[in-house]
């Protein structure tokens, strides 16, 4: 994007009048005048009601893995009972 020059924007502009026409680009920047500073507006807004991160302290604790206990799953011996096409 940096090696764009003169040519390469006259080349731009001539390409945006032909597919748009000479008639609606006024109308066209305006809009895109209109829709930029609606959402710098908005920005704004955003800015004052949300607080700067780094203002929060952060005073969460730790979660340590002691709490998070993985109780040891129960094991069943098979009986006869169970299994009655099993022969002893």
């Amino acid at each position: 994007m940096a090696n764009l020059t003169g040519w390469h924007a006259l080349v731009l502009l001539v390409i945006v009048v032909l597919l748009f026409g000479a008639t609606k680009l006024p109308g066209l920047a305006k809009s895109v005048g209109q829709s930029m500073k609606i959402f710098k507006n908005e920005v704004k807004a955003e800015e004052k009601v949300a607080p700067p991160a780094d203002a929060a302290p952060h005073n969460h604790a730790p979660q340590s893995h002691a709490s998070q206990s993985h109780a040891p799953l129960e094991v069943r011996e098979s009986t006869d009972s169970a299994h009655p096409s099993a022969k002893p």
